[in-house]
Order: C-alpha cells, then sequence, then structure tokens
C-alpha cells in the first residue's frame, strides 16, 4: 500500500515548500479514483495551506515549489511567468551529441498534436514560441548516450521531451516519444529536475536548491 504522507522534503518555510517528486507520481490529481494518490495530496495531509505552483510531468522527477498561502501562489507564479525562476534539469539521451563548454539552443514552436493528445509537437504554424538550452555534461560513449544539463526558458507542456526528439536524440526512457528501443534503454524517464534558484518573494534573498541524480 501506498504511504500518501511520504515526501521527501528539500525545504520548508512558512511562505513556501520545496518537495523532491520521485518518478511516476502526479503533481495534481487527474481523473478517475485511480489517479488521486498525487504530491499535492500527500503535501496536504502535511501542510494544509499548500498549494501548486507549477508541476512536473508524472514520469520526471525532481524539484517542486510549492507556496503556502494565496499571495505567495500568485508570487511564484509571477516569477515563473517572467523567467526569475532558474531551473534546470538532468537527462540522458540517446547517442553522442557534440561536446562544448558552450550552451546550445532550441528554438522550435510546440503545439497539442490533437489526434494524439495529450501529446505535443513541433508547430511551426500555430505552436507557441518554445526554447531550451542544453549543455553535454559528459559523453557516455560505452552506452552510446550524453548525458545533458537542460534549462528551459519556455515551460511547454512536454517541452524537453519534444525538443531533444526533434534534434535526434530522445530521452531514455520516454514512453510518450521514443522508439520501442529507447524505451527499453531505461526503466524510467531519465529527467530528473535537479536545480531552483529564485528569489525569495519575502526578503529578496536568492535561494538555490538541488536534488541529487537518482539514475547514472
Amino acid at each position: 500500500m501506498t504511504d500518501l504522507t511520504d515526501l521527501s522534503v528539500i525545504h520548508e518555510d512558512t511562505e513556501l515548500l520545496v518537495l523532491d517528486k520521485p518518478a511516476g507520481l502526479l503533481c495534481v490529481p487527474g481523473r478517475g479514483e485511480d489517479k488521486q494518490d498525487c504530491l499535492s495530496a500527500r503535501a496536504q495531509l502535511r501542510w494544509p495551506d499548500a498549494l501548486v505552483v507549477h508541476r512536473l510531468d508524472m514520469a520526471t522527477s525532481g524539484l517542486v515549489l510549492m507556496a503556502r498561502n494565496p499571495a505567495m501562489q500568485r508570487a511564484l507564479g509571477d516569477a515563473f511567468a517572467t523567467r526569475r525562476v532558474h531551473k534546470r534539469y538532468d537527462a540522458i539521451v540517446d547517442g553522442l551529441m557534440p561536446s562544448s563548454d558552450a550552451w546550445s539552443l532550441i528554438d522550435a514552436p510546440l503545439g497539442a498534436d490533437w489526434p494524439r493528445r495529450p501529446l505535443q509537437k513541433i508547430d511551426a504554424e500555430r505552436g507557441k514560441p518554445s526554447q531550451t538550452r542544453w549543455r553535454v555534461k559528459r559523453l557516455l560513449p560505452e552506452r552510446n548516450a550524453s548525458h545533458l544539463w537542460l534549462e528551459p526558458l519556455t515551460g511547454r507542456s512536454h517541452q524537453l521531451r519534444v525538443h531533444l526528439l526533434s534534434i535526434g536524440h530522445p530521452i531514455l526512457g520516454d514512453a510518450l516519444y521514443g522508439s520501442e528501443a529507447v524505451r527499453q534503454r531505461a526503466e524510467r524517464l531519465l529527467l530528473h529536475a535537479s536545480v531552483l534558484e529564485f528569489a525569495h518573494p519575502i526578503d529578496g534573498r536568492v535561494n538555490r536548491f538541488e536534488s541529487v541524480l537518482p539514475f547514472s
């Protein structure tokens, strides 16, 4: 039986929470009784005032920020919307990518793939502007894979997964966008939200939170 009080707490204060979400757990409830267990529900059992600020895909693990009152929810939401929250992800992708000390940019608009909802796709005509910075952390030639740092400059649904697929390097273990071979190369999606950095809305101090990578 799932322990609904099981939470990995990175930070707690009177205004906000930083939690470390495991892969396979929803951020918010889905449709149906079997999708009611989620990070927000577990958090609210411990902190009844906990409010969602942003989300991670169910298959993605890592840092999630929650507010503890409506004013803080608005302030943090505005910080995300105006790109004042620095986010970094780690991912392991198929293939060996060009290694450089410089960051590269994927600039490709994303839109809903309506016949295959909830999937997304590159849509040059109707898609919303979407940008992702990436850099090779290390090459894994023995696995024909690359360990990347990713920094989404926009926050579109499935953005990192679709952008990497679009340049020919899908994330290993991606059950939505990867080929059967890519899916079989990992037991889970190898994507983790590892860093969150932002100025605390109350005192302006810069807070940086990091999460240990749960895969290698």
